[in-house]
């Protein structure tokens, strides 16, 4: 689904992204893991289109991204549920999500806020309330519905268990696994290595733009390496 080969980046004169090479098949949940400043969220922003390609290339359903607009690659299904969640507090839950929607106009749109609101049963009992107002947890939750409005075939989920409580992670890794039942590709980037590992089927090890290490996801809990460097075993 997901094809990167030889991406770089850099912010000013400084190169971020040092040639990656990275594949998501479809169906997967595959995880970037690695410590801050590794350039995972680089690397997405990269794939969603908000942050300039300076070399490589990035295939996403046979189609080649690095010209096509960000607004452009969510109609082709690739959508991210960003670092640091962005919603628009002054705006109601409901609004947020009709947001993610804008791409489309049709009935289905009720019927994907519904599903939305099945998958977080919070956000309905606060629909009509402004976002800012959420807990961190619901925020989390609140910007990752906003993305699936996008009926995506990908998601880019970034770092979604920032400065959340270990009950409240739980439920949103509960929810990245059942992302499978619904048709929805996940690449997912975590500082939270454990976590991400343990419900992915792949994973790719990201230090100081490169990729050192890629396998599944039970090898690499296994790795001897990752375990102290990234595990704390």
């Amino acid at each position: 689904m997901l094809t990167v080969e030889g991406l770089r980046s850099r912010y000013g004169r400084i190169e971020v992204l040092h040639g990656i090479d990275l594949q998501v098949q479809s169906g997967e949940i595959v995880t970037v893991v690695g410590a801050n400043g590794a350039g995972k969220t680089t690397l997405l922003r990269c794939l969603s289109g908000v942050q300039p390609v300076t070399g490589g290339t990035i295939t996403f359903r046979g189609e080649p991204l690095v010209s096509v607009p960000a607004y452009k690659r969510l109609r082709l299904g690739l959508a991210q549920s960003p670092e640091g969640r962005q919603i628009f507090t002054s705006l109601t839950v409901e609004e947020n999500l009709r947001l993610g929607a804008f791409l489309f106009s049709d009935e289905r749109v009720d019927r994907d806020m519904e599903d939305a609101f099945q998958m977080f049963p919070i956000l309905k009992q606060k629909r009509n309330l402004a976002a800012g107002g959420l807990s961190g947890g619901q925020q989390q939750m609140l910007a990752m519905a906003r993305a699936l409005m996008g009926r995506p075939t990908c998601l880019l989920l970034d770092e979604p268990s920032m400065g959340l409580a270990p009950i409240i992670v739980s439920q949103i890794f509960d929810v990245v696994k059942n992302l499978k039942a619904l048709s929805v590709t996940v690449l997912l980037v975590e500082q939270n290595a454990f976590g991400a590992l343990k419900i992915a089927d792949r994973g790719y090890v990201m230090e100081t733009g490169r990729i050192i290490m890629a396998g599944a996801a039970d090898e690499l809990i296994a790795d001897p390496r990752i375990r102290e460097a990234y595990l704390g075993i």
